[in-house]
């Protein structure tokens, strides 16, 4: 089902995913905090991303640069001059508005007449040192690709690469956004996973291809429908000054279709810019037809906090249940903040022993989480809204028969299975990489049926 904004702004906040920055100060605009609940969903999307990016690859190493870079990178790279955007001012309600957010010419808010467009650098300017001049002046990084390829020698170097080969970076960016909303989509400081893939000039399209099928296929895997997302050539009057070619893999948001990611082709660009300003050769020598050059780059950059949005929208769920309506987040499991919730039946002091054992075995296992507060159908009802894909039970007859109950959050199916962790965590491994419940472990229980 479609969720609008509002409703998913609500789940976010009242379940600990994500909540206002600084709200007891009335709140920073566009700037949020990740929650409890939102930093283990981050950290499963950037683990997930390294994982098929890096880990599962012998063609991609890894990269963690600085914020702070010599500020003639910024010019090299072209963002000094360039990196702007026309910016209109309200002269009735003096809102600040970028130029292509009011086509009509009038205020979005209160109607009013606008001024004539200006341009308006999108980056952080800050001091390094004691003396705030001109001199001192750096910037907080818009981007994380040119710490990438400032270091591309030396990391080609020290891996012992060959062309093709790419270097990954998570990382946080900072833009002075004009205009800001639609809650995390757009920030002035947010996260990114990129990659910047360099190979031979001349397959550089094969490439293209390859990337944007293989960034595609990612998110389908993790759970996104694939009727949600579509991938969209950029016009060339709207291609960055560095790319050749570009395309956006879209997924329609409450507010329409709108970039998840974006995959450029950007030439040699920004090697042939920093070898020019630095004085230092970056080119490669090509030991298969003995020549030297500079590599074409691809560039997949994807934002953490856009595919956080997306996979929570797009897990969002409600259906009837009895006489409400049960809310269901059905994340991937490899992207749920908790795998698994462990619920004593009851607050009765005859099970919480039980169920404090289990918990502190399977916390060693998997991220987990206690819960005994209210009624089991209750704490059924909260694991759903917040995505827990496994609970398991302990009741009256855990303590005669030492097994306890698995319960799964999208079919609500129910098995018995051994309580000790060696099977336990066999079993909960095996449903977590997507085994059926009611395929039995050895000495499993019949599948019981479903909830109540």
């Amino acid at each position: 089902m479609k969720v609008d904004m509002e409703k998913m702004v609500s789940l976010c906040k009242r379940r600990g995913f994500i909540f206002q920055s600084s709200e007891i100060y009335g709140g920073l605009s566009s700037c949020w905090d990740y929650g409890p609940l939102g930093v283990e969903l981050k950290r499963n999307i950037k683990e997930a991303w390294w994982r098929a990016m890096v880990q599962e690859r012998e063609d991609i190493v890894g990269l963690d640069s600085s914020i702070l870079m010599h500020p003639k990178t910024w010019v090299a790279s072209g963002h000094v001059d360039g990196f702007a955007d026309p910016m209109v001012d309200c002269k009735e309600c003096r809102q600040r508005w970028r130029a292509d957010d009011t086509k009509d010419g009038r205020c979005p808010d209160c109607g009013g007449e606008l001024t004539e467009p200006r341009m308006f650098n999108l980056m952080f300017k800050t001091f390094f040192g004691p003396v705030e001049d001109e001199t001192a002046t750096v910037y907080l990084r818009p981007e994380t690709a040119q710490g990438i390829f400032v270091n591309f020698a030396s990391v080609m170097n020290t891996a012992r690469k060959k062309l093709p080969f790419g270097i990954a970076q998570i990382g946080k960016a900072f833009r002075n956004e004009i205009t800001t909303g639609n809650f995390i989509f757009r920030s002035r400081e947010f996260e990114m996973m990129e990659i910047e893939f360099f190979v031979k000039p001349d397959t550089a399209d094969a490439w293209l291809n390859y990337w944007l099928e293989e960034r595609f296929n990612w998110y389908t895997k993790l759970g996104i429908k694939g009727e949600n997302l579509r991938l969209r050539q950029h016009a060339k009057d709207e291609l960055a000054h560095y790319a050749r070619s570009c395309y956006d893999i879209e997924y329609l948001f409450p507010m329409g279709w709108a970039e998840l990611e974006g995959i450029a082709h950007r030439g040699d660009f920004d090697l042939a810019q920093h070898t020019q300003f630095s004085g230092k050769d970056l080119s490669y020598f090509d030991p298969d037809s003995n020549e030297r050059y500079l590599p074409y780059v691809i560039e997949p950059s994807a934002g953490v906090d856009r595919s956080a949005l997306a996979f929570l929208l797009d897990a969002y769920d409600e259906e009837p249940d009895k006489d409400e309506i049960r809310v269901v987040l059905r994340l991937h499991p490899d992207l749920a903040p908790i795998k698994v919730a462990i619920l004593p039946l009851s607050r009765n002091e005859s099970l919480i022993p039980m169920a404090r054992d289990v918990y502190a075995d399977l916390r060693k296992c998997f991220v987990t989480q206690f819960d005994d507060a209210q009624s089991i159908g209750r704490r059924y009802r909260r694991q759903d809204e917040i995505g827990t894909p496994f609970s398991v039970t302990i009741d009256f007859q855990s303590l005669e028969d030492n097994q306890v109950t698995i319960r799964e959050r999208d079919s609500m199916k129910q098995i018995r299975v051994p309580r000790y962790i060696g099977e336990l965590k066999r079993t909960l491994e095996a449903k977590l990489s997507g085994e059926p419940l009611d395929v039995l472990p050895p000495g499993g229980s019949y599948w019981l049926g479903f909830e109540g």
